[in-house]
């Protein structure tokens, strides 16, 4: 009785595996959540260090998060390419009499399929996978590094673009007053009109340039709390300065060597592998996978067990696969063009990231060292003179326009300065060795 109901027996059992499977797909994790208000750190107040910033954009940033999920794709790729095919469950029934019996009188049979990979196709699939993996995990470094530096800058374009802002908010203050002095002045006749003019003109000169200032430190602030993915620190301090000492002990070090870790570089080598692998996955393609099944049933007719063993090879007969390893042949050689390109072009980034940082600490120590000490010295001595009555207010608004554009002048150079010195740093992060 038991080996009568064993091909129905085992049917039921291939039913209830398959049922037992979800329904669905796994469901997608929750989307995340907006950042919560912080009073402490919103617009009425709170401060924000570089350190912290930095922080914040890893933990908030939409796009790295995009490319954290890419790279936990990979990993999932990586992980299905080394699964074997499901066996299948085939149930069938024979010489079943069309008028009576049914299946009482047929052959029925129940057995499993099983594909059984050529030797070496899942390990080169593994393989392949794996080299997936690597290249989106130096992507995501790269996308981490990118980030950082793109911090950098924009917290120290928003510390340049106040400062700034303050400079000209100071040149309208001197303006304003220095044009109620020649107002004053002219009506007391001891200066021309045109001098009285000339002032209000310079008046309104200021004016604009300190809306134009505090619009830039505006849009430098939008660009600062996007990349932080935290809009509610749009008011927040800023603290610390921007570097000013031009010394960078990077700069000691070869270039080779650091750039040798690099994400682009790790990357272009995990293409490469990705793509020898995939060559030699080609050379496999045309070996059979053998597909082997198991049966075992009755015939109800003449009362009698059955058991069936069959075997199916595929004939490589007409497609031997030379397209596809062709293909491949040329993805290895684009590889390698990919590993010299990116190489060639780390360096000359680098080259022209050190050539900057050194042009910008060089006119950053002479601005501090010359220009800003003599522009303040001309403006005393000016100013000393204009209240003496040896200078006219020409000479004067002329002198104090061009203090301020000296300290606005270093301010960039500044912000040259820290860009180079990010793009720097930002270069010398490698992947961490696994």
């Amino acid at each position: 009785m038991k080996q009568k109901h064993f091909p129905i027996t085992l049917c039921w059992l291939g039913v209830a595996a398959a049922i037992s499977l979800p329904d669905s797909p796994a469901a997608p994790p929750p989307a995340a959540k907006s950042p919560r208000s912080n009073t402490s750190e919103a617009a009425a107040g709170g401060t924000l260090s570089l350190d912290r910033a930095i922080r914040l954009a890893l933990a908030h940033n939409p796009q790295l998060q995009a490319s954290a999920a890419r790279k936990d794709a990979a990993a999932g790729r990586a992980l299905q390419s080394r699964a074997w095919p499901n066996p299948q469950l085939e149930v069938s029934s024979d010489d079943m009499p069309i008028h009576h019996g049914g299946l009482s009188k047929a052959k029925n049979m129940a057995g499993i399929n099983q594909v059984v990979p050529y030797p070496g196709k899942k390990k080169a699939d593994g393989a392949i996978g794996a080299a997936d993996a690597a290249e989106g995990t130096a992507a995501w470094h790269l996308n981490r590094a990118d980030l950082v530096r793109e911090v950098k800058i924009a917290y120290c374009q928003v510390q340049t673009a106040e400062r700034s802002a303050a400079v000209a908010a100071d040149l309208v203050r001197v303006a304003d007053a220095a044009a109620a002095a020649a107002t004053k002045r002219n009506v007391a006749g001891e200066i021309a009109l045109q001098e009285q003019l000339r002032a209000e003109i310079q008046l309104e000169q200021t004016k604009a340039d300190k809306v134009d200032a505090t619009r830039e430190a505006a849009s430098a602030r939008q660009e600062l709390v996007r990349l932080l993915g935290r809009p509610d620190l749009g008011g927040a301090q800023l603290t610390g300065a921007p570097d000013e000492s031009g010394k960078l002990a990077l700069l000691n070090v070869a270039p080779s060597s650091i750039l040798a870790g690099h994400p682009a570089m790790v990357a272009a080598r995990a293409r490469r592998d990705q793509a020898v692998a995939a060559l030699r996955r080609a050379g496999l393609e045309p070996r059979p996978d053998v597909t082997v099944g198991v049966a075992a049933g009755r015939d109800e007719a003449a009362n009698e067990n059955l058991m069936a063993l069959r075997l199916s090879i595929p004939l490589p007969l007409f497609d031997r696969n030379k397209g596809k390893q062709l293909e491949a042949q040329a993805a290895v050689r684009e590889a390698d063009a990919g590993i010299l390109a990116t190489q060639q072009e780390l360096l000359a980034s680098w080259r022209i990231a050190v050539a900057r940082y050194k042009a910008a600490a060089e006119q950053a120590a002479a601005h501090r060292e010359r220009t800003l000490p003599k522009s303040e010295q001309a403006l005393r001595l000016v100013q000393t003179g204009f209240e003496e009555g040896k200078f006219n207010f020409i000479d004067y608004l002329d002198i104090q326009r061009t203090t301020a554009e000296a300290r606005l002048a270093y301010q960039k150079k500044l912000f040259e300065l820290n860009s180079a010195r990010a793009e720097l740093e930002a270069m010398a992060q490698p992947v961490p060795a696994n």
